[in-house]
């Protein structure tokens, strides 16, 4: 028996798919990835709302992370209801139905030296 941790409001202020990359597909595609921890012994279904600029918020981009598993989402293969386009600024709110952990990457190979960017997500307490 496994105990859940984590909470089940996540927000992301801050994301970017580059446009293009440099170096093999799929290994080196340039990406924005949400590292989803369900360490409970129930399946979470899980809701991504995208957040823009300058336009209303898509969403909600729907996924499930079975039982004490975990998955690493790449945002740019998120398309129903619509893919997140690249060169973009956007912010995402991840809920769950179970506490989840949400960690933050990023591969920027626009370059041939390669920017990684990894961060906690912010964890909403209500």
């Amino acid at each position: 028996m496994s105990k859940s941790i984590g909470q089940t409001r996540w927000a992301i202020a801050e994301g970017y798919i580059p446009a293009y990359s440099h170096g093999p597909e799929p290994q080196f595609t340039s990406h924005e990835t949400a590292c989803l921890l369900n360490a409970s012994d129930q399946d979470a279904h899980v809701e991504i709302t995208i957040y823009f600029s300058d336009r209303e918020p898509v969403g909600p981009y729907r996924i499930v992370v079975p039982a004490r598993r975990t998955k690493h989402l790449r945002f740019n293969d998120l398309t129903d209801p619509e893919p997140i386009p690249h060169d973009t600024d956007y912010a995402s709110v991840i809920e769950s139905d179970v506490p989840i952990v949400v960690q933050h990457t990023r591969l920027d190979s626009r370059q041939s030296e390669n920017a990684l960017l990894t961060t906690i997500a912010y964890a909403s307490s209500n």
